[in-house]
């Protein structure tokens, strides 16, 4: 008979792990290991996360960790998406993913060049890979600066001729992203506040001071997936699957060498720890937290039943990206959102919830209204229900 965990334990464990039940004094690395990557899609996301797991966290702290110290890296890995992460895992997630993008990103550049006719499409890419990665060593471009720098791999060709999203496609950029997948070029130097995206390109060897060495893509899936177990677990296969991006051949081979402890969950599903983890963790008292859009918390889980509830129409769209977040005692009870016209935080509610957690909610917002100040992110992805309230205004 397999152990069982209740939803109750699973959420205690959500806060415990991932750095939700309390400020710690973490540090952005301990910040980043702890969630295994903070999502980077939209760049506020980083500093919010952080800020809702260590109030003392300011934004100029995390960008000298990932632009000055470089002890973290901001990339493109799991599910093709941006993270930031500690170099251990960097290197477990592009030798776990890496090579398959690098892959397929190939596979499409070579199919769009060929239905163009174009000449020796292998040794054009070969010969716009090294290219890149010279222009790019000891020093940080943009892409329109690369494009300028590397005239002659300056071309396009036409994708999807007929249909309306169809057109010229440039090439050198969807060479760098192949070279972001193999991990040969990065995300270097920001030109944009903290809140806004205007990166460079570099190469990892010259960002990193020494050359990245990735694991075979076995051994960072076995790591990854150590590190979710240790982070999120219980969780199921499917949840492993869809936070991975990977196959489930991929996960099952990982979840056997780690010996993963099979379990119940009230959903009736079977999750999985790691095999000494079992332990219950201590309840957390109730706490309000307020996440960004895609915090790593909220996006670790295809099956979202035991914190979000019935609100997934509200918070989601179709692919899986969450909005802004409101929780009380380990669970998705509502949004929240800036005021157009202030600082000011709003509390969205989607059920009734005690005045003390009202309460609590409030007065977290108001906190993240002075941390940010002035300042005003955008959010990346305004959710069903922010979009709802900014309407009926």
């Amino acid at each position: 008979m397999r152990p069982f965990v209740s939803d109750a334990q699973r959420r205690a464990r959500l806060q415990h792990r991932q750095l939700l039940a309390g400020d710690t004094g973490a540090s952005p690395e301990q910040l980043a290991d702890a969630v295994v990557g903070l999502h980077a899609t939209t760049p506020s996301t980083v500093h919010l996360s952080a800020w809702a797991r260590e109030a003392s966290m300011r934004p100029e702290r995390l960008e000298a960790a990932l632009y000055e110290d470089r002890s973290l890296v901001k990339h493109l890995v799991m599910r093709r998406t941006l993270f930031v992460m500690t170099r251990p895992l960097l290197a477990a997630a592009v030798g776990a993913v890496g090579a398959r993008v690098a892959a397929s990103e190939r596979t499409n550049l070579l199919r769009d060049m060929r239905r163009n006719d174009f000449p020796d499409p292998d040794g054009w890419i070969d010969a716009a890979c090294d290219a890149v990665v010279e222009a790019l060593t000891d020093r940080g471009l943009s892409t329109p600066e690369l494009r300028g720098a590397l005239a002659e791999f300056d071309v396009s060709v036409q994708v999807s001729p007929g249909k309306s999203y169809g057109g010229p496609s440039p090439l050198l950029p969807r060479v760098v992203n192949l070279l972001t997948a193999r991990g040969d070029v990065v995300r270097g130097v920001s030109t944009a506040p903290w809140h806004q995206a205007r990166n460079t390109w570099t190469s990892m060897t010259s960002w990193l001071g020494a050359e990245l060495e990735p694991l075979d893509a076995h051994r960072g899936h076995v790591e990854l997936v150590r590190r979710w177990l240790h982070a999120y677990g219980p969780g199921t296969e499917t949840d492993l699957v869809w936070w991975l991006g990977s196959t489930k051949t991929a996960v099952r081979k990982a979840l056997a060498e780690l010996d993963g402890l099979e379990v119940d969950l009230e959903s009736g599903d079977v999750g999985y720890l790691l095999p000494d983890d079992l332990a219950d963790l201590d309840e957390v008292p109730p706490r309000a937290l307020l996440l960004p859009a895609l915090d790593p918390t909220t996006m670790g889980y295809k099956q979202r039943g035991f914190y979000l509830g019935a609100h997934a129409a509200d918070l989601f769209d179709s692919t899986g990206n969450g909005g802004q977040t409101a929780w009380w005692d380990g669970r998705i009870v509502g949004g929240w959102m800036q005021r157009p016209d202030g600082p000011d935080i709003e509390i969205l509610l989607l059920e009734d919830v005690p005045a003390s957690a009202q309460r609590a909610l409030r007065a977290r917002a108001d906190e993240l209204a002075e941390w940010l100040g002035d300042q005003r992110p955008v959010a990346g992805f305004p959710s069903p229900l922010m979009r709802r309230h900014r309407d009926s205004q």
